[in-house]
């Protein structure tokens, strides 16, 4: 009964890992959104990438991809689930968190 009990709790981790990657990702990119908004064009792609970056935790590393259509910035931001302790290995699929708001600068 203890390996089942075992094997029950760590499957239960990794749950709570991808959720917790899946809350990362996207409040990084709703950070990384906000930051690309509030300056112009020119410095918004460093700005927006930085403050998503800057927004993960240690042992979590991804991806911020900006991009600004039509008045419209959104950001993407793609993490690897690590496989029972943050910071070892990831699984082979990646979770993303998408944001998008209204650009506030002009050039």
């Amino acid at each position: 009964m203890t390996p089942l009990i075992i094997l029950t709790l760590v499957l239960m981790w990794q749950f709570v890992l991808l959720g917790y990657t899946f809350t990362l990702a996207g409040n990084a990119a709703d950070e990384a959104v906000r930051a690309g908004t509030a300056v112009p064009e020119g410095e918004r792609n460093a700005a927006c990438t930085q403050a998503g970056l800057d927004k993960l935790p240690g042992a979590w590393t991804g991806e911020v991809d900006c991009a600004t259509s039509g008045g419209y910035v959104t950001a993407t931001v793609t993490l690897r689930v690590p496989v029972l302790f943050p910071g070892s290995i990831g699984f082979p699929f990646e979770v993303e968190g998408h944001a998008g708001a209204v650009e506030e600068v002009k050039d």
